[in-house]
């Protein structure tokens, strides 16, 4: 068994580095301990956002109520034949991860199978669910049980997820709304989309910025480093969407060349190595 428990591990380390070289970046930082624990999560919350994002030409609704299924069954009976299942379900047990987190989030890829437009109210389930659980997900990792430092930085670390999640929606405006037709922030008018409105979302953003950071500070020194560089590589996204025209966001998906990406890292490294985060 602990020879199948460690080849699922590696199927969620496989994924993450195949899908996203800098959330890979990110945990190469953080204490060894932390390593397969949070590939796990992100295989699971990656996959089941492929079906709804990227599985064009198949029964999406079947596919994730299926994923959704599997990962309930996964759960009762602590084991999978899925490795990504496997490993989602080994971390959730060894750190008591709540399962209503888990419903949460699934409920918000089942949003994106239906809503194209949100309320206030379905915006902020929606952002709850797709983002701030996965941000609480891995700080049940962090915190080892520790539940009263769970509680301290629970609010914080929604925030973070929050911001992280909607520098996303600014970044992917083109292929949410012209390509799949979504539209996320409530009250936009994306077909006159200007400044003003662009200026909104951006000081809810930095509201979420700035108050995620004092949680930052507060989290165990293992794990410092690694969501203090997440956190510097969106804040360098969101200033260079900040510098940028709202016609030009709607046009293009806005990155972060690999260059700066590595100066980034070498900075973090330094104020971490001083304990200046």
């Amino acid at each position: 068994m602990q020879l199948y428990d460690q080849t699922t591990f590696e199927c969620s380390k496989l994924i993450t580095k195949c899908y996203s070289t800098s959330f890979t970046l990110g945990i190469k930082t953080l204490d060894k301990e932390f390593h397969l624990p949070i590939y796990a999560i992100y295989g699971f919350v990656r996959y089941a956002d492929e079906i709804v994002d990227t599985f064009h030409g198949f029964d999406k609704k079947s596919l994730l109520e299926r994923f959704k299924a599997d990962t309930y069954r996964a759960l009762e009976e602590k084991i999978s034949l899925n490795p990504v299942l496997h490993s989602f379900q080994t971390v959730v047990h060894e750190y008591g991860i709540e399962y209503d987190l888990i419903d949460a989030f699934l409920k918000s890829m089942e949003m994106d199978l239906y809503e194209t437009s949100y309320t206030r109210q379905g915006y902020e389930e929606y952002i709850y669910g797709s983002a701030e659980v996965v941000g609480l997900m891995c700080l049940y990792v962090f915190c080892k049980n520790d539940k009263e430092k769970y509680q301290q930085l629970k609010s914080s670390a929604q925030r973070l997820g929050a911001a992280f999640q909607k520098v996303n929606f600014l970044r992917d405006l083109k292929s949410d709304y012209i390509d799949r037709g979504r539209v996320y922030f409530p009250g936009i008018d994306f077909t006159i989309f200007n400044g003003k409105a662009k200026d909104t979302i951006e000081a809810d953003i930095q509201a979420d910025f700035d108050a995620a950071y004092e949680g930052i500070k507060q989290l165990p020194s293992g794990a410092k480093w690694g969501v203090y560089l997440a956190y510097i590589y969106y804040k360098a996204l969101f200033k260079k969407i900040k510098r940028l025209p709202a016609s030009q966001i709607m046009q293009e998906r806005i990155r972060i060349p690999d260059p700066l990406k590595l100066v980034l890292w070498v900075q973090t490294y330094c104020k971490h190595k001083i304990n200046y985060l």
